[in-house]
C-alpha cells in the first residue's frame, strides 16, 4: 500500500517486516546499479540500528553491484565505548554489511581521544564530494542519526558534531537490546547533522515496529521543525519511507 500525502516523502507500507526490508534493499540495489552505470563512484551513508537489519541482510545478497566502486560512511557513533564494543555502530555495520561486501572504501566514524577533532576529520571526508544515497531510520523521539530534538538544527553549519543524547534516545538503545541497562548507554555521541544527511541525492528510510508509530505519524503530519527532526525528510525531493504494519500510522 502507498500513502499519498500533499508533500514528500513517498510512503510504502508492507505486509510484514521482511517484505519491507526486501523492498527497501531492492530499491537501493536498483539505484546503485543505475548510478554505477553512469558514474565512477557512488557514495552512501548507512544507519546502524536493529531496525535496519532486514534491509541490510537483503542488500548484502543483491547481485549485479560493483561494490568496489561504492564508498561507505555511517552516520553516528557513541563516545566513550571501547573500540571493540559490540554496540559500537561501526562494529555493528561491519558485522551486518561492511565486512560482507568488497566495498571500495569504508570510512568508520571513531571518536578516539578527541571527538571534536574526529568530527572535523570525518566531516571533511564526508563533504569532499556529493553523497548519492542514504539508508536511514527514525528514532522513537523522531531523531535521524543522533539528531535528537534538543540538539537537532536544520541549519547546522557543520556536517558532523558532538551531541548529548536525550533520555528517550538512550532508553531506546536498551529497548533495542543494544545495552543491558540505561546507565550502560553512553551520554554523548558523534553524529552527521541534519543538513548533511538530507544532502544525499536519494534517501531510503526504513522504519519498522509499533514503537516507532508515533514518530512516523509526527514525521508525516507534525509541523516541520526540530521538535521532530524527521520532519526534515518532507523537505527532500526524493525520499521513500518503508513501513511495516506496526509502524503504519494509518494515514491513507
Amino acid at each position: 500500500m502507498t500513502i499519498t500525502l500533499p508533500t514528500a516523502p513517498k510512503v510504502e507500507v508492507f505486509a510484514d517486516r521482511a517484505a519491507m526490508g526486501a523492498q527497501a534493499a531492492e530499491d537501493v540495489a536498483d539505484e546503485l546499479r543505475t548510478r554505477l552505470a553512469n558514474q565512477d563512484i557512488v557514495r552512501m551513508i548507512f544507519a546502524a540500528a536493529p531496525s535496519q537489519s532486514d534491509a541490510l541482510a537483503a542488500l548484502a545478497s543483491a547481485e549485479g553491484i560493483d561494490w568496489s566502486r561504492v564508498h561507505a560512511f555511517h552516520m553516528d557513533e557513541y563516545i566513550g565505548l571501547p573500540a571493540d564494543h559490540e554496540a559500537g555502530f561501526g562494529n555493528w555495520l561491519r558485522s551486518h554489511i561492511f565486512d560482507r561486501l568488497p566495498l571500495g572504501r569504508v570510512e568508520l566514524l571513531w571518536p578516539g581521544d578527541d571527538p571534536q577533532a574526529a568530527a572535523k576529520t570525518y566531516a571533511a571526508k564526508l563533504t569532499e564530494a556529493p553523497i548519492d544515497l542514504v539508508l536511514m531510520g527514525v528514532g522513537q523521539n523522531g531523531h535521524i542519526a543522533f539528531n535528537d530534538p534538543p540538539v537537532a538544527d536544520f541549519d547546522d553549519p557543520v556536517a558532523v558534531k558532538v551531541v548529548e543524547l536525550d533520555d528517550v534516545c538512550r532508553q531506546q538503545q536498551v529497548d533495542d537490546d543494544c545495552f543491558d541497562t540505561f546507565d550502560d548507554v553512553p551520554t554523548h555521541a558523534l553524529t552527521v547533522t541534519v543538513p548533511a544527511l538530507i544532502s544525499g541525492e536519494r534517501l531510503f528510510c526504513v522504519v519498522p515496529t509499533e514503537a516507532k508509530r508515533d514518530a512516523v505519524r509526527n514525521m508525516l503530519t507534525a509541523p516541520i521543525s526540530e521538535a521532530c527532526p524527521a520532519t526534515a525528510l518532507r523537505t527532500h525531493p526524493d525520499c521513500t519511507v518503508y513501513l511495516d504494519p506496526g509502524s503504519d500510522p494509518g494515514l491513507d
